[in-house]
């Protein structure tokens, strides 16, 4: 299994990275000075993007992407523009509803954010919780475990649902990063990502979007989020990329 070796390649690169530990500490702190914070996205945490008679429902979870950071509104950010393209892929009517935290892990989405679910039963789940992951060094099986628990609990409730995964961040495409650490973090963002294409591909109506190369030049609010535009670009191509794997 691949897992064996993504799960090496991770300790031996923690073993090499070690000594240089508390350098990229100071890195890391000095770029969160430079960029600041940008606040979740404002206004209500649902919606709905009404195109015809019937309706189905979405759930966004997750991380700083599904609270919008970057966006003025939910309605321009994850969940408004990914509703948008879904609506329009499907010809129905889209009621969306986010649950999301700046900085939030797998695990603690588990115990911290699945409780806040409401009580009803979504079409389709969106997962965004891959970058802090990365952002907190989450090995390839510990990233795998929480993920594929997190999609039990939810299938249990939403036993028809199905789940869209956003990428694992494209770190190396941050204009903002040190070399050093889009080094070390992309590596271990191109793990998770492979990581991910390997076990949902054996997931019954799981899909998730492959890591990107590119992006527009304007795809960034801070240089890690995205914008507005960033959010519509993005959405457009998972719709896209979903249409390809998914019998809609």
């Amino acid at each position: 299994m691949n897992l064996i070796l993504w799960q090496t390649i991770y300790v031996l690169g923690g073993i090499i990275i070690l000594p240089f530990a508390p350098f990229l500490y100071l890195q890391g702190q000095y770029v969160r000075r430079k960029i600041g914070r940008l606040p979740d996205a404002d206004g209500e945490k649902r919606g709905q993007f009404a195109l015809g008679k019937e309706s189905v429902k979405l759930l966004v979870l997750g991380e700083s992407t599904a609270a919008g950071v970057g966006a003025s509104t939910h309605e321009t950010g994850l969940a408004g523009q990914f509703s948008r393209f879904l609506g329009g892929k499907i010809g129905k009517s889209v009621e969306w509803q986010v649950v999301g935290k700046s900085g939030i892990t797998i695990n603690r989405t588990i115990r911290e954010l699945v409780p806040e679910i409401p009580d009803e039963k979504f079409d389709y789940i969106m997962l965004a919780l891959c970058g802090n992951e990365v952002l907190s060094l989450r090995s390839p099986r510990v990233f795998r475990r929480d993920m594929r628990r997190l999609i039990g609990i939810l299938k249990e409730k939403n036993p028809d649902a199905t789940f869209f995964i956003t990428n694992a961040p494209a770190v190396r495409l941050s204009p903002v990063l040190p070399f050093t650490i889009k080094f070390i973090l992309g590596h271990l963002s191109a793990l998770h990502d492979a990581n991910a294409r390997e076990f949902t591909s054996e997931m019954e109506r799981v899909f998730y979007f492959h890591q990107p190369t590119t992006v527009p030049e304007d795809f960034f609010a801070d240089g890690l989020h995205p914008s507005e535009k960033g959010y519509t670009v993005w959405s457009k191509r998972m719709i896209e990329f979903f249409e390809e794997k998914y019998d809609w």
